[in-house]
């Protein structure tokens, strides 16, 4: 820990945490006004045609995969741009000459994009107060997926930005592979309303265990296996972190 450059750290920690309030109304007004018509269109409009899901309100069920959604977009759009704009502009350049390691780098990253998914989260959670019972039935459990999830989503936009050699690149994994993975999440409707060709879908898709499990943590409702949950995001956590610190650190396609 000696070796750490402290200064740097919190240099370029402070640097990526204040591009969220630079940018309030693009980084935080806009998600949470999203998020307010889906808590309204999904929670009362339809919400209002369809009885209890697993004995609760159709807009409690709803809400903790609104929550998550929003956070997961967040802490991956954060690391996205910022890494890309950088190799784009060669800012990223005078960071790779600097008295910085790539672990450090990475950390500051990350605590960019975690604090600005938090500030999402939270939010949402506020706005939902006025109109949901906006529950929490295991605070320390709710902590826990908030902060690995958006952990493992700032790996995710790092990579991508580095994969990426343009901006229409940027939005190919979005609208390919997040949005189709989010929606067949389990967000907006429960497991047991699918046909049984799909559930099966639906439990190998990591994004399933990520909302049921924010799901439990604010009314108590849980549809999937807890521990393989656990192990699935452990294992992303770990399995995305290492592949970010050494595509840093072999420069793969940094200076692209």
């Amino acid at each position: 820990m000696s070796n750490v450059n402290w200064i740097g750290l919190y240099t370029f920690v402070s640097r990526e945490v204040g591009r969220t309030f630079r940018a309030w109304i693009q980084n935080l007004g806009a998600p949470w006004s999203s998020a307010l018509l889906y808590i309204l269109i999904f929670g009362h409009v339809i919400g209002s045609q369809i009885s209890l899901i697993k004995g609760v309100r159709y807009i409690d069920f709803v809400l903790p995969g609104v929550v998550m959604m929003n956070m997961m977009a967040s802490a991956f759009s954060h690391t996205e741009f910022s890494v890309y704009f950088m190799k784009w502009i060669r800012s990223i350049d005078e960071l790779l000459v600097a008295p910085f390691s790539y672990l450090e780098m990475i950390i500051g990253f990350v605590i960019g994009g975690v604090t600005r998914a938090i500030i999402v989260g939270a939010g949402v959670y506020v706005l939902a107060i006025f109109f949901t019972t906006a529950t929490i039935a295991h605070f320390w459990s709710m902590l826990f997926y908030a902060f690995f999830i958006s952990v493992i989503f700032s790996f995710a936009g790092m990579l991508i930005a580095l994969w990426s050699k343009t901006f229409e690149q940027l939005s190919l994994p979005t609208i390919f592979i997040i949005t189709p993975l989010t929606f067949l999440g389990g967000v907006f409707n429960s497991i047991d309303m699918m046909p049984p060709t799909l559930q099966w879908v639906v439990r190998i898709n990591p994004f399933f265990y990520f909302v049921d499990g924010l799901r439990y943590s604010m009314i108590g409702v849980r549809e999937s296996n807890e521990i393989i949950g656990y192990m699935i995001i452990l294992g992303l956590t770990l399995g995305l972190g290492g592949l970010t610190w050494y595509l840093f650190k072999i420069g793969w396609r940094i200076r692209e």
